[in-house]
């Protein structure tokens, strides 16, 4: 099993929840792949989840818990998403997860019998999604956690954007403790691309394979949801991008440029000759508080 919280190391909060797994499902191995998400950032708690799932063999349950509307009428989900099973919040925290697996199973917790009692209206991660967890890492069937969800929560504004052939804008969806840049373009999109470039503003980013491709302090674009970087320094403080504490991704108030940036990718086709086309869209881009909130999150079908 593997977690995933924002609830740090400083406070009880990650053992108790162990502790309930265990009282479940003695025979646990048990992974953390980080309680630093954080706080309440539902969003840096996506990436970093499906960034790390695919490493883990198959049959891992693991338990996601960034919850900052816990106690609240939202739902609790168990999905079976390729070879592995996810428990926590629907809250988006298993969109991208869920964006790719077109046939995941999703359900929602109802069966109260498979929770610790009494259930904490504020820590379902020790008392309901823990729990059932280890229930499910024993063996149980996914549809007896509760009936099936069509339209689990997704956070809306990560999708990428195709502008025209070979030509994607995305917005920087997460700052890392380098200072990398993490966008919602999928490095898959470049695959095979003959030529790509990067431009944040009015700055090219050429596009390297290792950090060591460019010089100390020089910029750098590198495959894995296209993360522009900066080898010994922090693209995150040159361009003073900020990823607030909420769930979506949004542009920073202290420059237009920091999270609107685009990405274009050259055809591999015989006698393509196509240069690479970059539109900078950031001066167009909402701020986060201008956006109805009624589009900050979406639910989407799933089959």
């Amino acid at each position: 099993m593997a977690l995933l919280t924002d609830f740090g190391a400083a406070d009880p909060y990650v053992g108790a929840m162990k502790g309930a797994i265990l009282s479940v499902c003695p025979e646990a191995t048990l992974v953390d792949i980080t309680h630093e998400v954080s706080p309440h950032d539902v969003l840096e708690g996506g990436l970093t989840l499906a960034a790390a799932c695919p490493t883990f063999p198959a049959g891992t349950v693991f338990v996601a818990v960034v919850d900052p509307g816990v106690g609240s009428s939202r739902r609790g989900l168990a999905l079976q998403a390729g070879l592995h099973l996810f428990v926590g919040p629907d809250n988006g925290l298993f969109g991208f997860v869920l964006r790719e697996h077109d046939d995941a199973r999703v359900h929602g917790l109802e069966n109260e019998r498979l929770f610790r009692s009494p259930v904490s209206p504020v820590f379902h991660g020790r008392d309901v999604f823990g729990p059932v967890a280890g229930h499910l890492a024993r063996g149980l069937p996914l549809g007896e956690v509760g009936p099936k969800v069509d339209d689990p929560l997704l956070l809306e504004a990560s999708e990428p954007r195709q502008i025209a052939a070979g030509e994607w804008e995305a917005a920087v969806l997460h700052v890392d403790r380098f200072g990398n840049l993490t966008t919602g373009l999928p490095g898959h999109v470049v695959l095979g691309a003959r030529a790509v470039e990067v431009r944040v503003g009015d700055v090219s980013i050429p596009w390297a394979r290792t950090y060591a491709d460019v010089g100390p302090g020089s910029l750098c674009a590198r495959y894995c949801r296209t993360s522009p970087a900066v080898r010994r320094g922090s693209a995150g403080r040159r361009y003073a991008i900020n990823c607030f504490p909420e769930a979506e991704p949004r542009a920073t108030t202290t420059a237009s440029l920091t999270c609107g940036w685009s990405i274009s990718t050259c055809s591999t086709s015989a006698g393509s000759t196509r240069t690479p086309r970059i539109f900078n869209w950031s001066s167009s881009l909402p701020t986060y508080s201008s956006w109805p909130s009624d589009r900050r999150r979406t639910r989407s079908p799933v089959r």
